[in-house]
């Protein structure tokens, strides 16, 4: 904290504040004075120097959204804050103020540098957003527990780290700690590494031992388990991210959870009557197949839709290379055409120079202005040939790509309606079950004991198909919901995407088209 600052009055960071510290700061020859009388734009600033400015809170800086180095030490800033739009931010020094806790520096994704030093900071923590991070300092905060040192390991560039000053830095397994467990730091403490050499003798060891390697052996059981506590939580990440990844994928194909049970237990999540009937004798055998019938529908459906979407994929890149490849070819010729032109235009030129008479000097630039002419009509020739060439393109692109989704959304809804028959059989066999058990328990018949439960199902027949009825009811919604869902969504991906070229097509007409009557005007 800069005691000087505190006699003064807090400061706001206003655009006066901001304005006067950029003229002052900006390029001092003649093209820098020019500058400071238009105006210099905020947002093309790279540094900024805000130190000793009594600056309480940090505000208005987000017009500086090309910013590389920002200094605020010695200020009485209280908390980090208002930096969201400083993306470029590789400098940042906040040094000698009154900052209690690291905060506010998740969009800061390309900071390499960071100062902190000397404030009332206790924890080291809300970095992770900082994965270019090479230089930390810290010092003279109060920070204590040892373990702030560990959570320092995801930062594979750090290189520089300052801890001097804070109570931490008084254990005396400090440096043998932070040697241990932070392997990549090059200096510590503005000290080199390196230049601590021998640290003595070891047992059962001839050659000297350097500290760094004692460090290691010190703690190596306590690293083995961290290692190994790391490598777990990164294959947990690597596996999740390739799970979304791959859902990501599956959605793009409008079949995400059709690769599974999913469907069919979703059925049943929320089929109340469905899971007491299945206490019934052969029912569950019965459940079992129909389960086990059901998921391969699904599964059919799902490698069905991977295989529709790459053949969607492979339609869209043929359109979009063949749209490349013409417009390429039509450019190549008008460069073509115009390097010729260009060639007979400088003899022109020179054979107008030379000439001495002046009906001859006429006759030439009457032929010269024939030649332009000709260059202008063969040009807006090709560009129209080429607005119809993409045109039949986008028609028929758009015509195949509509009877893929067509045939897609055709044979999906024939394997839902075999959902559905399996479906209306398993109810039929389920109901049929449900009917005899309500007879043997009439006539006292029943061998199983049933759950009170299931058996207040089977009071009366009209109870019992109610049960079963609603069951088939629910279950049958679930299934034509996720029909409807894939329908409408796919038809919404393929109104969008031939709205969108369609809108392409038009504006590129246009911009092609007028060129002939803006040239005759």
């Amino acid at each position: 904290m800069n005691l000087l600052c505190n006699s003064l009055e807090p400061r706001v960071m206003d655009d006066d504040m901001l304005k006067l510290v950029v003229r002052e700061q900006g390029p001092q020859e003649e093209a820098g004075q020019l500058a400071k009388q238009e105006g210099i734009l905020f947002k093309d600033v790279l540094s900024l120097k805000l130190d000793f400015q009594n600056i309480l809170r940090i505000d208005n800086l987000w017009q500086f959204e090309s910013l590389r180095k920002l200094q605020l030490d010695n200020n009485i800033i209280e908390r980090i804050e208002g930096l969201e739009n400083l993306t470029h931010l590789v400098w940042l020094d906040l040094s000698f103020n009154n900052i209690e806790a690291i905060e506010g520096l998740d969009a800061l994704v390309n900071l390499e540098d960071l100062s902190l030093f000397n404030n009332r900071i206790s924890k080291i923590d809300s970095l992770d957003a900082l994965v270019k991070l090479q230089v930390l300092s810290l010092g003279n905060n109060q920070i204590g527990n040892m373990m702030n040192i560990i959570y320092l390991r995801r930062f594979k560039d750090l290189r520089a780290l300052s801890l001097s000053g804070n109570p931490v830095a008084k254990a005396e397994d400090y440096r043998m700690f932070i040697w241990a467990y932070l392997p990549g730091l090059v200096y510590l403490d503005s000290r080199r590494i390196d230049d601590h050499m021998e640290a003595g003798a070891f047992p059962g060891r001839k050659q000297p031992v350097f500290e760094k390697e004692l460090a290691e052996i010190k703690h190596q059981y306590s690293l083995d388990e961290l290692k190994h506590r790391e490598n777990q939580i990164q294959a947990q990440l690597e596996e999740e991210q390739a799970q979304r990844k791959e859902l990501e994928e599956y959605k793009a194909a409008f079949v995400e959870h059709l690769n599974g049970s999913f469907l069919f237990d979703s059925m049943y999540a929320e089929d109340v009557e469905g899971k007491k009937l299945a206490y019934l004798p052969s029912v569950g055998e019965l459940l079992e197949s129909y389960k086990d019938k059901f998921v391969i529908i699904c599964l059919h459906i799902f490698e069905y839709g991977l295989k529709q979407q790459k053949k969607r994929k492979v339609e869209l890149d043929t359109f979009s290379e063949c749209v490349h490849e013409a417009i390429q070819e039509n450019q190549e010729q008008g460069k073509h055409r115009i390097a010729k032109f260009e060639e007979k235009h400088l003899l022109s030129l020179s054979a107008i120079r030379d000439e001495s008479d002046m009906t001859n000097i006429e006759m030439k630039i009457v032929e010269h202005g024939k030649d332009i002419t000709e260059l202008y009509n063969v040009l807006m020739t090709q560009e129209m040939q080429l607005v119809e060439q993409l045109e039949e393109m986008i028609n028929m692109f758009e015509r195949n790509i509509v009877d893929l989704v067509g045939l897609f959304i055709e044979n999906v809804q024939s394997l839902m309606a075999q959902c559905r028959d399996l479906e209306t059989h398993h109810h039929e066999k389920l109901l049929e079950i449900c009917i005899n058990t309500l007879e043997k328990i009439v006539k006292g018949e029943l061998d199983e004991d049933l759950p009170d439960d299931v058996r207040a199902l089977f009071v009366d027949k009209d109870t019992i198909v109610n049960a079963v009825g609603t069951s088939h009811d629910i279950h049958l919604l679930k299934i034509d919901n996720r029909e409807d869902e894939l329908v409408t969504r796919i038809n919404s991906w393929c109104t969008q995407l031939v709205n969108k070229i369609s809108r392409t097509q038009e504006a590129w007409k246009f911009t092609r088209t007028r060129s002939p009557g803006t040239a005759n005007e």
